[in-house]
């Protein structure tokens, strides 16, 4: 019963857009940030209900979630070579804890960091189209999996699973656009998503993704 201004005013979110009459998006994950010469990125794979006993130990304990993790840490490594140098990663598989309005969730994290080239403020631009579309979004290897994607789903997906940011020109922080709430024809539609590798289990799947369908308004 909520206007999408509403969900944006109300939200509590690491980054948040609202596009009048279209969509509100209230993002938890971050894409890329760029700083002081150093670019990092941070991939989120693997969610839980963090209320289960023992969630957390659960989430990393995970053999599916643990490799779909290292399948996309190490895409992003590969993806931020592209544009950097001396990338490493700096923290492996870290828990967040996200309050939702349905409750708390755990979801897992990394951190990729890299060098930039002293010029790379007059390329900012390349920099970002080179490393699209987000890693986390496609899976790997990303040809493949777009060519998937592509033949599997039936709709545009427009600005979701896109990115969102702001940059002065040396500094850049930007969000991958999961959280997605878009208005059409008077309607509210959720988007969601989960990687699907195979080891997937069908019934704890569709269970991450229920647990997605929130809004951080608690």
């Amino acid at each position: 019963n909520l206007t999408l201004e509403d969900v944006f005013r109300h939200s509590k979110a690491l980054y948040k857009l609202w596009l009048k009459d279209r969509l509100v998006c209230f993002s938890p994950e971050i894409f890329v940030r760029i700083e002081d010469g150093k670019i990092k990125s941070f991939p989120m794979k693997g969610t839980i209900d963090a209320t289960l006993s023992d969630a957390a130990k659960q989430l990393m304990d995970d053999p599916k979630e643990a490799a779909e993790h290292a399948t996309i840490v190490d895409l992003i490594r590969n993806d931020l070579s592209m544009v950097a140098e001396r990338v490493s990663v700096a923290r492996y598989r870290y828990c967040d804890r996200l309050e939702t309005n349905k409750g708390p969730i755990f979801q897992t994290s990394s951190e990729i960091c890299g060098i930039l080239p002293d010029d790379y403020p007059s390329h900012i631009g390349d920099i970002i189209f080179c490393l699209l579309p987000a890693g986390s979004i496609t899976g790997a290897p990303k040809p493949k999996t777009m060519a998937i994607i592509e033949e599997a789903e039936k709709y545009e997906r427009g600005f979701y699973t896109g990115i969102m940011g702001y940059c002065d020109g040396k500094t850049l922080d930007s969000a991958v656009m999961i959280r997605f709430l878009e208005q059409e024809k008077g309607k509210l539609y959720y988007k969601a998503g989960g990687g699907i590798t195979s080891k997937s289990d069908l019934q704890s799947e569709y269970n991450e993704m229920i647990q997605k369908i929130y809004v951080p308004i608690y």
